[in-house]
C-alpha cells in the first residue's frame, strides 16, 4: 500500500526512535477494509524497528476498522477511524513522535498544564474528509490532548468510510468535533482554541494551571503570527530586539487559503506550507513565540504596553506591533449560529463535498464568493449567489467563467435575513430584494458565507483609534495615534488584504519602531 519511497522517507524521519509502539488493528477479520488497514500499518510499522503490528478482531466502531497507537503495551488515546492517508498521513506520523516524546509540535508548559489540568474522561471523534486541509490540524491538537491527558481520546472518523456515523452525528462540515456525543467545536481551530471549548465542557482543574504570573518583558511584543506579524518579528530581530511572537497560530488565515499564486518570485505555493515557511524563518532568529494564546486585554496608553492571554500570561514592552489579522465574517442573522456544522460552512474545499446532488446557496459576490460558486456549480444540483450590491464584485474573468454554468443563478440588491432550518439541518434562506423589500423563501440544504473579513482588533478597539468596519487606524509608517503602538496587516485601514501587503506593511511597523527607538520617542 505504502510504496518504496514513502517507506524511505519514514525510515528518516523515525530514525532515532526508542519508544516501544504499537499499531493496533481493530476490526472484524472478514473485513475488506480490516485487511486494508491491517497492510497500510505493516508498511508504516516497517520503517522502524520500534513500531510493531497487533491485529484485535474485536470492532471497537461498528463496520469500520480502526487503526489505534499504543505506547509501552497500552492505549494512547489515538486512533483512527479509517486509513490515515492524505492530509491525515502527517497526523499519523506526527502522533507516532509526539507519543516517543519526540515530536516538534508539542506545546509550551503554559498550555500543557491546561491540558493535563483538564476534568474528565471524555472520548472525542474528529470527523474529517482525507481532502481537508483544516481537519489535519484540529485532529493534531487533539491527538496531543489525548497523550498528555489519560483521561481523554481523540478518534479520527473519515467521513467516507463510516457514513452511518455521518448520518448518525448529522455531519455537514469538517472538521467536526463531538465530544461524549456533544458537538464541541466546527471548522478550523488551533489547539489553544480546543483546549478552551474543552475547559468549557467539561471544566478544569484550576490549581494544576497556575503560572507564574511576572509579565515577560521584551523589548518588542508583536500580537499575531501571519504574514505581517511574522515580517514584522523578523525585521525587528535582525535589528537586534528582543522580540516576542504572541499569536493563535504562526501563519494566521494564511493557512486556510489553497494555492496562492500571486506573491512575487513564488509562482505557486499553497497556505499551510507558507505558514510552515513563516514558522521556520521566524525560528532562525531568536524570536519568543507563544502560540496558543488568545489575547483577552490590552493596556495601551502608559509605557510599558501591556496585554494578557487567556494563559493568564502577562507581556510588557514598551513598543507593541498589531498584527492580528482578520476572520471570515459572519452573516449576523437570525439561525446563523444554531446551523454552523449542520448547513452553514464557510470552506468549499472542506465542505463541498457533503453537497453533491443537492441546492445549495452561496452569500457573496466577491472573489471569494464566485470561486465558491463555481466549485460547487460543479457537484451540486444549484447554487443560488445572492450579493448585497447591485452587482458582483468579483474579477470579471471570474464572472465570465460562472456564466457557463446553466444549474447557478445569481440574486444581486439581495440581503439575507435568516437562515432557516427543522432544528437539525438548514432547510433554506429568507432574502429580501433590496429594491422592492419583498421577502422570498429559498429551498436550499447548505449556504456556504463568503463575504469577505472583519479585523481582529476587539482586544484593542477600546485602546486605539478604529475606523466603522473595526480596523485599526495607522498612518503610513504603520503608526497609531498612540506612543509605541503600531499596526500593520489585514487589522488596520491598509487597502488591499493581500499576503505581499500584510508583509510590507510588517517590516514598515517594525523599522518604524527601530526608527523611534533612535529617536527617544520610545523607551529603550
Amino acid at each position: 500500500m505504502l510504496d518504496k519511497e514513502i517507506i524511505a522517507q519514514l525510515q528518516g524521519i523515525f530514525s532515532n526512535l526508542a519508544t516501544p509502539l504499537t499499531l493496533v488493528v481493530n476490526g472484524a477479520a472478514d473485513r475488506e477494509d480490516t485487511a486494508g488497514m491491517l497492510e497500510f500499518a505493516r508498511d508504516f510499522a516497517s520503517a522502524s524497528p520500534a513500531i510493531d503490528v497487533k491485529e484485535d478482531t474485536s470492532p471497537t466502531i461498528e463496520k469500520a476498522a480502526v487503526l489505534a497507537l499504543w505506547r509501552d503495551g497500552a492505549p494512547t488515546g489515538v486512533s483512527f477511524c479509517g486509513i490515515p492517508t492524505g492530509h491525515e498521513f502527517t497526523s499519523l506520523i506526527l502522533a507516532v513522535l509526539n507519543a516517543a516524546g519526540q515530536g516538534k509540535n508539542l506545546p509550551d508548559e503554559a498550555l500543557r498544564r491546561r491540558i493535563e489540568a483538564l476534568k474528565g474522561p471524555a472520548d472525542i471523534l474528529t470527523f474529517v474528509s482525507l481532502t481537508c486541509t483544516n481537519c489535519p490540524d484540529v485532529v493534531q491538537a487533539l491527538n496531543i490532548v489525548a497523550l498528555l491527558n489519560p483521561a481523554y481520546s481523540n478518534t479520527m472518523v473519515d467521513g467516507g468510510v463510516a457514513p452511518e456515523m455521518v448520518a448518525d452525528y448529522s455531519v455537514q462540515s469538517v472538521p467536526a468535533v463531538y465530544a461524549d456525543g456533544r458537538l464541541i467545536s466546527v471548522g478550523r481551530a488551533d489547539l489553544g482554541e480546543l483546549v478552551g471549548k474543552l475547559e468549557e465542557a467539561f471544566g478544569s482543574e484550576s490549581e494544576k494551571t497556575a503560572i507564574d504570573t511576572a509579565p515577560k518583558k521584551f523589548d518588542v511584543i508583536v500580537a499575531g503570527g501571519g504574514p505581517s506579524g511574522a515580517a514584522a518579528a523578523i525585521y525587528l530581530a535582525r535589528k537586534g530586539l528582543r522580540t516576542a511572537v504572541v499569536a493563535g497560530r504562526i501563519g494566521g488565515q494564511v493557512k486556510d487559503t489553497m494555492d496562492i499564486e500571486n506573491l512575487v518570485s513564488v509562482p505557486l505555493t499553497t497556505g499551510p506550507t507558507l505558514a510552515s515557511d513563516l514558522r521556520k524563518h521566524l525560528e532562525k532568529y531568536e524570536i519568543a513565540i507563544f502560540d496558543n494564546r488568545r489575547l483577552v486585554k490590552a493596556e495601551l496608553r502608559d509605557f510599558p504596553k501591556r496585554i494578557v492571554a487567556d494563559s493568564g500570561e502577562t507581556f510588557e514592552a514598551p513598543a507593541l506591533v498589531i498584527a492580528t489579522g482578520a476572520s471570515w465574517r459572519r452573516l449576523g442573522v437570525d439561525g446563523e449560529d444554531s446551523y454552523i456544522g449542520r448547513g452553514v460552512a464557510f470552506c468549499t474545499h472542506c465542505d463541498g463535498p457533503f453537497y453533491a446532488g443537492k441546492r445549495v446557496a452561496v452569500i457573496g459576490g466577491g472573489n471569494s464568493g464566485i470561486e465558491a460558486a463555481i466549485d460547487l456549480a460543479g457537484i451540486c444540483t444549484h447554487v443560488d449567489v445572492f450579493e448585497f450590491l447591485d452587482e458582483l464584485k468579483a474579477d470579471e474573468v471570474l464572472c465570465e467563467r460562472l456564466s457557463t454554468f446553466p444549474n447557478v443563478d445569481v440574486h444581486l440588491s439581495s440581503a439575507v435575513t435568516e437562515v432557516v432550518g427543522d432544528g437539525k439541518k438548514v432547510t433554506g434562506l429568507k432574502v429580501k430584494d433590496r429594491k422592492t423589500d419583498s421577502v422570498s423563501d429559498y429551498a436550499v440544504d447548505g449556504v456556504f458565507v463568503q463575504i469577505g473579513l472583519t479585523p481582529n482588533s476587539a482586544p484593542f478597539s477600546t485602546e486605539v483609534p478604529v475606523n466603522k468596519r473595526g480596523e485599526i487606524i495607522a498612518d503610513t509608517f504603520g503608526r497609531t495615534d498612540i506612543p509605541g503602538v503600531y499596526a500593520a496587516g489585514d487589522v488596520t485601514d491598509v487597502p488591499y488584504k493581500q499576503i505581499i501587503i500584510a508583509m510590507g506593511e510588517g517590516a514598515k511597523a517594525a523599522l518604524s519602531v527601530v526608527d523611534d527607538r533612535m529617536r527617544g520617542e520610545i523607551p529603550s
